[in-house]
């Protein structure tokens, strides 16, 4: 991805998230249905120079938010995520470019501290100015992961021995910024 294409991500400057509006999410097959969980504690930053894009972000393992308190906990633990010793998730990305209409990243997801390479897509919103001043802009992205790769294996066999729970997991960021003055 060139730079010259970078730069249609979002005009130059800092951008802080507006965690308030902004979410980051997981589906995953689960007996016969999809799971869906969020993480309520979420960061990110993306700075646009004349030459580059960084975007990195975080989400807070202790934050994930469904429907059980139970699970809540089992999720925390190190069947998967395992809060206490990694208490976050985090995401960098190397390179990020417009295809079209298609925002492609290409960047580092860390989960239970192993990393692996990911490749995201997604769309921007043109930045527009809010009712106070701001500029912003929206930015949504999906991935595609094997959580496996990432230790997150616990897994319950059903009767007829297939898994009750899927390996590959959808994560879905819908990311709102702010240009920082």
């Amino acid at each position: 991805m060139s730079s010259t294409e970078t730069l249609t991500i979002a005009p130059a400057g800092t951008w802080a998230l507006d965690a308030v509006h902004s979410a980051v999410g997981f589906e995953v097959a689960y007996l016969g249905g999809t799971f869906k969980g969020t993480f309520r504690e979420i960061d990110a930053t993306l700075v646009v120079s004349d030459d580059a894009v960084s975007l990195d972000g975080s989400a807070k393992v202790a934050s994930v938010d469904v429907k059980d308190e139970n699970l809540a906990g089992h999720l925390q633990s190190p069947d998967f995520f395992d809060a206490e010793r990694y208490p976050e998730i985090g995401f960098t990305a190397k390179a990020i470019g417009l295809d079209g209409e298609t925002v492609k990243v290409e960047g580092d997801l860390t989960i239970k501290g192993v990393t692996h390479a990911a490749e995201v897509t997604g769309t921007v919103t043109a930045p527009l100015t809010d009712p106070y001043g701001r500029e912003r802009i929206g930015l949504t992205l999906e991935t595609r992961v094997d959580r496996t790769r990432f230790g997150v294996s616990w897994n319950n066999p059903l009767p007829n021995g297939e898994p009750a729970l899927a390996n590959d997991v959808t994560v879905v960021a819908e990311l709102f910024f702010v240009k920082s003055a």
